[in-house]
């Protein structure tokens, strides 16, 4: 039987049977797994946590797969570190950086998709496909092929060449599509009925989230269970800022930590903020963000379907959203690296310009207890971060990139 009780619409609440392959309610909302949270809470105790695996698997009770369908590598458990030099430059006196560069693939879509391919695993679905800024792609493309399970994968054409790579390489079908990431999720929502295509789309089936929670898991026992006071998150798609929303929400019904909530604070790059804009304006929803550009891949989605339940976490936790140049995440994230040697991916070092800016104008405080969420290594942007550090090729000798080759 399964450890679910039930999927649960987020939009109107209706329950549908956890046992049947799922994507959205047919009101169109995002669907959430729920669990029987007061057997679960007689039967798993805080203390038990630590003997679990250093992976999302430690938390496997509030995880929807059964044990023999898990598709794990190594996803999770990534180190929280303290950022002491860059939180004396910004005035933050407990500076804390999450940095999921670590997972396998370099992003924490890892986690998403490692608990949503082992559903597929479960649900018997051996077909599945993802629309993607990049990093998605990548880690679908690398869980699918652990699994034995087709992926097919639709990327823009100018999305990061390492996500590309990896895609190919992990022998997934890539298409490239003239557009944004909503062009390619609209080829994949046309075509994967008559192909047999289990939609794995970012909140259109209801398993990544689940994955992504961990990291409010993680967070939480990293602080010996105690709530930090402000989480600095970026946001394109939302679902590590929805993911660890309902991870506090579970473990408060677990009894394991109080009713405080940190600051959920949204980061969005300047050139594609629709959830700023809806936040600012006092709406429950975005609207469709014109002329998206910015070099932080993930960031470029003009409106995510888990809009209202992102813009929901920041209000319910009086958090805020801030929006950040290109120019002043890729010179943050040079900062971090050379500061305190992490080399975040541009969308991580967006939260390193969104706090220094929340601190300057006062909404997060000296003494606050605060976490930067790096989704990934900034290695798979060479692209972006090689305009910060231009070299002329005048020769084989002096080329960057390319093929290495005998002198």
């Amino acid at each position: 039987m399964p450890k679910s009780k039930c999927l649960e619409c987020s939009w109107c609440h209706r329950k549908l049977d956890a046992t049947q392959p799922a994507n959205l309610c047919a009101c169109g909302g995002p669907l959430l797994v729920r669990y029987e949270m007061e057997t679960i809470r007689h039967r798993w105790l805080r203390r038990d946590v630590g003997r679990g695996p250093a992976s999302i698997w430690r938390y496997a009770p509030v995880l929807p797969p059964l044990s023999e369908h898990i598709v794990s590598l190594g996803e999770g458990w990534t180190p929280l570190i303290r950022a002491r030099r860059l939180g004396a430059r910004i005035g933050a006196e407990s500076l804390w950086v999450k940095d999921e560069g670590l997972n396998p693939t370099g992003t924490f879509k890892a986690r998403g998709l490692s608990c949503a391919v082992s559903m597929c695993a479960e649900l018997g679905i051996r077909k599945v496909a993802v629309a993607s800024a990049g990093s998605a792609a990548s880690a679908l493309a690398a869980y699918a092929a652990a699994a034995g399970i087709e992926a097919h994968i639709f990327l823009p054409a100018d999305a990061p060449q390492a996500n590309f790579l990896e895609c190919a390489a992990y022998g997934a079908s890539v298409t490239l599509v003239d557009g944004l990431i909503g062009d390619c999720a609209a080829m994949v929502a046309e075509r994967a009925p008559a192909e047999g295509w289990f939609d794995l789309c970012t909140l259109r089936e209801p398993y990544r989230i689940e994955g992504n929670k961990t990291i409010g898991y993680e967070l939480a026992e990293q602080l010996d269970w105690e709530i930090p006071d402000a989480i600095v998150c970026p946001v394109g798609g939302g679902e590590a800022m929805i993911g660890m929303w309902k991870a506090f929400q579970e473990m408060e019904w677990l009894g394991w930590v109080g009713g405080k909530r940190p600051k959920m604070i949204a980061v969005q790059a300047a050139g594609c903020a629709p959830i700023v804009r809806a936040f600012e304006e006092g709406e429950p929803r975005s609207r469709f963000f014109e002329d998206a550009h910015t070099v932080a891949a993930g960031l470029r989605v003009p409106q995510a379907l888990g809009d209202f339940l992102v813009l929901e976490a920041i209000r319910a936790s009086g958090g805020t959203a801030q929006a950040v140049t290109d120019d002043e995440m890729l010179d943050a994230g040079i900062r971090l690296a050379s500061e305190e040697g992490i080399f975040a991916a541009p969308e991580g070092a967006a939260c390193v310009a969104a706090a220094g800016k929340l601190m300057a104008n006062g909404f997060l405080k000296a003494s606050d207890r605060i976490v930067l969420y790096n989704t990934g290594s900034g290695l798979k942007y060479s692209e972006a971060y090689s305009t910060r550090f231009p070299r002329a090729a005048a020769g084989e000798q002096d080329k960057l990139g390319g093929l290495i080759t005998p002198r």
